[in-house]
């Protein structure tokens, strides 16, 4: 009899052990589900696109305070990525939200964001020169004046990820921003009847219009300094607003199509831009004067690189912003 009871007794905590995993189970894939950047089936496009909001919001102020199990400066890196897709959703609902609050909003995100920048900004510069070395390792890695710059580079890392790790009342000052964003978005009166297309044609509109306006003023024979940094915030902006009026389980592989394009093109911008700041910090490094040779290599190997990423943007950005405005946003399957 003891030994039924025992056996009787394990094979319960067994079940009740394999309930709780389900459990756990279930509540992580309706987080997930619940944090899908995309509208889901069942929801009307003004639910989903609030839900995607919040949702954004939440994981920013998360990963702020320490409340995801992960380390605090990508925590840092994960926030900005949020504020991203936050600042396109903004200008997606302004049709809905008005001009000028989306403007508002943008520019709040846009503040939160500088102010965590140190740290990544430092990350970027060290993986643009290793990048750089990995393409001419016999020309440039091995020359002294390379080298130096790697070390300065790598140190200002070192300084710019301790500044994060310690600047907790930065952290806090940024959720707080965010948490009253999130009290302002749930009192948004958004039409729950419309559909994304609808809702979102004016902000759609505009991003699209104002990626299209970008590319061309970066396509002139003498393009402003910025002009394809500026053209790529526009970019990215196209390519979130896609992503996040998906449907989930559609065949949708227009917009899917689409959002990957916009990607393609914003990494070759982003590649660009950061290469273009290296060779400022370069030209601004007064060690590397006494290394005339190295510094002329690197000052010449980026500027190569940016002219072929330049040329690979420009046809990617003509094909992605062919159509004019209205008929681009009129084709789409929302």
């Amino acid at each position: 009899m003891a030994s039924v009871a025992i056996g009787i007794g394990v094979a319960v905590a067994r079940s009740e052990r394999e309930r709780e995993r389900e459990r756990r189970t279930a509540r992580e894939r309706s987080s997930k589900r619940r944090r899908r950047f995309g509208l889901l089936a069942e929801e009307t496009a003004a639910q989903g696109l609030r839900r995607i909001v919040l949702a954004q919001l939440d994981l920013a102020i998360e990963l702020l305070r320490g409340q995801a199990d992960t380390p605090p400066a990508q925590a840092v890196h994960e926030t900005r990525k949020a504020i991203k897709r936050l600042r396109a959703l903004m200008r997606l609902l302004e049709g809905e939200i008005g001009a000028k609050q989306a403007a508002r909003e943008r520019r709040n995100l846009s503040d939160v964001a500088h102010h965590l920048a140190g740290a990544r900004d430092a990350e970027v510069m060290v993986d643009t020169l290793e990048d750089l070395i990995a393409r001419h390792p016999r020309k440039l890695g091995r020359r002294r004046g390379t080298i130096a710059l790697r070390e300065h580079l790598r140190e200002q890392r070192r300084a710019a990820t301790a500044r994060a790790l310690d600047d907790a009342a930065a952290r806090e000052r940024a959720a707080r921003e965010l948490s009253a964003l999130r009290v302002r978005v749930t009192g948004w009166r958004l039409h729950e009847r419309q559909s994304a297309r609808k809702l979102t044609k004016p902000g759609l509109t505009h991003i699209y219009r104002a990626g299209r306006d970008r590319g061309k003023l970066a396509a002139r024979r003498r393009p402003a300094r910025r002009a394809l940094h500026k053209w790529r915030k526009q970019v990215k902006d196209l390519r979130y607003a896609l992503e996040a009026i998906e449907v989930q389980g559609r065949s949708e592989e227009r917009l899917s199509k689409l959002a990957r394009r916009a990607d393609k093109l914003g990494e070759m911008l982003g590649q660009e831009h950061d290469l273009m700041v290296l060779g400022e910090l370069i030209e601004a490094h007064p060690p590397l004067r006494r290394h005339r040779r190295a510094r002329k290599r690197l000052l010449r190997a980026i500027s190569r690189r940016r002219a072929r990423l330049r040329k690979r943007a420009l046809r990617a950005g003509a094909r992605l912003y062919e159509r004019p405005p209205k008929r681009f946003v009129r084709r789409l399957p929302t």
